[in-house]
């Protein structure tokens, strides 16, 4: 009988060390983190998610990206290519007249090759000097040309073929099968033709991102959108750099779930409730269903004190209870931003089960100890 009356003061003096210490566990639960809202001064501002204020929520501004891709607009270019510094031409110039200027004897034609195009944007060609082609396509050098020929050779036909310097092609330095510098077929080049000629872009890549470097200035988009979009195949200018590279764009997962880890994101938007599933889901035994949670750092140009819609305080936790049918639409609409921390809290029965296995251990050890007394 005293054993007994010792084993249950035990009990008691877990429970009341259980209840005012914190016992192991992965993560808070609900009440630690929320509560806050309830203090004189809160330091941040805590949301519960519904489909009443889901609508007000999306037109608050965008924390961790700006929500829209910066990208040309798409024009149409000629399909042939204009003539510019750096490149060479190929000159042959027919003549049926008997000792022509510019033939040999017997022959009806002669060759002009890799006349290069200087920094003035002329060539040199015997008897009429420099002749000034460049912003020219082929066939206009070919009639300039020709004009020229004409006082002093009526007869003669010109024909002319370019080969298209450094400065204008187009490199694709990363993320495709091919990388590499691509002449420009034509003034009508676009984003996709090039993609297209470099061998398209890895299907293993992570939701890749297109980044155009065209001068000081940077272009980028997602190839999905890129791809589904033709108002998105921009042209290409001569000395244009495509990079093509995974989203690095990531939200933490944290506390009772599957995993927790850094999770980039797979696509361009992504909710709540696909969030939570990309953590692996909520811990059957741990997670608290009704105490999901994302933490978000809002930039102060973003708060509400800014005359637009958006949050009081910089740092807000959204609230989740995913055992209703209205947080579950919820959490469909609610979007996941990069930077955001997804928190699965512990559920408060964790504690409870935590206690009792203690129970169960002290009296299991107490038991033995009988045994062995005895």
């Amino acid at each position: 009988m005293h054993s007994k009356l010792k084993l249950i003061a035990t009990v008691v003096s877990l429970v009341a060390v259980s209840a005012c210490s914190v016992l192991p566990r992965g993560s808070g639960v609900q009440s630690e983190v929320t509560d806050v809202q309830y203090s004189e001064n809160p330091t941040y501002q805590v949301v519960e998610v519904t489909r009443a204020n889901i609508p007000g929520l999306l037109a608050w501004p965008s924390a961790g990206w700006h929500g829209h891709f910066h990208w040309p607009q798409t024009s149409s270019g000629s399909n042939s290519s204009i003539i510019r510094t750096g490149d060479k031409i190929n000159v042959t110039i027919w003549d049926s007249q008997e000792n022509s200027l510019l033939t040999n004897p017997g022959e009806r034609y002669t060759n002009i090759d890799n006349v290069e195009v200087d920094s003035n944007g002329s060539v040199f060609l015997p008897y009429v000097n420099k002749v000034g082609i460049r912003g020219l396509t082929s066939s206009g050098a070919r009639a300039k040309i020709q004009e020229r020929l004409e006082p002093i050779v009526p007869s003669a036909q010109v024909q002319v073929s370019l080969q298209q310097g450094r400065d204008h092609s187009i490199d694709v330095v990363g993320g495709v099968k091919n990388p590499g510098s691509y002449p420009m077929p034509s003034r009508n080049y676009k984003v996709l033709n090039v993609l297209a000629d470099a061998g398209g872009i890895p299907p293993a890549l992570r939701n890749p991102r297109v980044r155009l470097l065209r001068g000081s200035e940077t272009y980028e988009i997602s190839a999905e959108l890129l791809m589904s979009d033709g108002s998105k195949n921009a042209l290409l200018r001569p000395r244009d750099s495509l990079i093509i590279e995974e989203d690095d764009r990531s939200f933490v997962a944290f506390g009772a779930s599957g995993k927790e880890d850094l999770i980039y994101f797979p696509k361009e938007e992504l909710t709540a409730l696909e969030a939570i599933s990309l953590m692996g889901g909520l811990s059957d035994y741990r997670a608290d269903p009704q105490g999901v949670l994302v933490l978000r750092d809002y930039p102060v140009s973003a708060l509400s004190s800014s005359g637009q819609a958006g949050p009081d305080l910089q740092q807000v936790v959204f609230a989740f209870n995913l055992i209703t049918a209205d947080g579950l639409f919820a959490a469909r609409k609610f979007p996941v931003q990069p930077g955001d921390t997804v928190l699965a809290t512990e559920s408060p029965i964790t504690a409870v089960r935590t206690i009792l296995e203690l129970i169960g251990s002290v009296v299991g050890v107490s038991a033995q100890t009988a045994n062995l007394t005895q």
